[in-house]
């Protein structure tokens, strides 16, 4: 892939801590799911009908001003390592990267905008923006969903609305979710109750990396589950009132940790900073925690460092498998990828004072 050394060294568009409420709402995220009429669903295309696809979308690509700045990215000269690379930056999709003979994404310059060509559903169309803004994340993917219904016809029900491979998407299609980081609400015990009230409201919690995942780094992503019946305003109206709920109580749960049990929580606040700068291996997992407690203690005024919430975001990211092996551009194991990261968060943090 022609730009992906260049994707390595730039901040991922949903770590860019810019966007409203950007110290709880790490992103938001807006999926469109949508299928070409006259084609199968992707279980049962032929290799020729998905050359097909990919085909059409790349003439769209040419053809629609909007999405010309759209670089388009075929699987089958990708690696391993490629592909883990994409899911890293919520490119593509874990299942998506399973598509290697056939699957193909295109991606904006900035990351903001990404489809998805044959992963579940012909095309999933995403649009991110930093912090709680899904309001011009649907600005954005409503465009593009325009532009592409301009020149190919989805499979579409006047009853039903889109058709979808999965029953759960039928409707609109839409699928709306934010990334929060709650480490507040983990360490206060809180976290477990927030996620039995959403499931009441039909909401769903998944990790990091979505479906079948866990929380990591005290990331939580929530999305809504319904897409039949309800119309697109209301379902990101839906999510974001709740959003802002959850956000309230992280931060009471943060200022209950200042103020109650002010001494243990500074303990495991300097306890993560100095694991980060004096370790020589450390997982993904420990890594990702750490962090978490360090931005926090950045956030509630405990750390004075000169590193700034994009920089750390940007170092959560740059620790993942894929990202440190573009770094070192060569294959490492996983021994000698918890070196390599241990040697890069210390590099990162070496004018940090204990």
């Amino acid at each position: 892939m022609s730009r992906m050394s260049d994707l390595v060294r730039q901040p991922a568009e949903w770590l860019r801590a810019s966007g409203p409420m950007s110290d709880v709402v790490v992103s938001s995220r807006l999926r469109l799911a949508r299928n070409i009429l006259g084609f199968p669903f992707l279980e049962k295309l032929k290799n020729g009908q998905k050359a097909q696809i990919v085909k059409a979308v790349e003439e769209s690509l040419k053809k629609n001003e909007a999405l010309k700045n759209l670089e388009i990215v075929r699987f089958d000269g990708l690696t391993e390592v490629d592909l883990q690379f994409l899911v890293e930056r919520h490119l593509i999709s874990r299942e998506h990267a399973g598509q290697k003979e056939a699957g193909a994404v295109a991606m904006s310059p900035d990351e903001v905008v990404s489809i998805m060509v044959l992963e579940e559903d012909h095309l999933r169309l995403q649009a991110f923006q930093s912090g709680l803004d899904l309001q011009k994340a649907w600005q954005i993917i409503n465009k593009i969903d325009n532009e592409f219904d301009g020149s190919m016809e989805y499979a579409f029900n006047p009853g039903l609305g889109y058709l979808t491979a999965c029953p759960t998407n039928v409707g609109t299609g839409l699928r709306a979710s934010c990334m929060l980081h709650l480490p507040g609400l983990v360490l206060t015990k809180q976290v477990h109750k927030v996620l039995q009230a959403l499931a009441k409201l039909n909401l769903a919690a998944r990790g990091l990396y979505g479906e079948g995942t866990q929380a990591t780094g005290n990331l939580f992503q929530f999305s809504n589950q319904m897409t039949l019946g309800q119309r697109e305003d209301e379902i990101i109206d839906n999510l974001e009132r709740v959003i802002r709920q959850v956000v309230e109580h992280e931060k009471e749960a943060r200022t209950h940790l200042l103020s109650k049990k002010s001494g243990k929580f500074e303990d495991q606040i300097w306890r993560a900073l100095g694991a980060l700068k004096c370790g020589r291996i450390i997982s993904s997992t420990e890594a990702t925690q750490h962090l978490s407690l360090v931005q926090l203690g950045v956030q509630a005024g405990m750390l004075k460092i000169n590193l700034t919430q994009q920089d750390l975001n940007g170092l959560f990211l740059l620790i993942q498998p894929a990202h440190l092996q573009k770094l070192k551009a060569k294959a490492l194991n996983s021994g000698e990828r918890d070196e390599a990261r241990a040697d890069l968060i210390r590099e990162k943090l070496k004018n940090v004072t204990l």
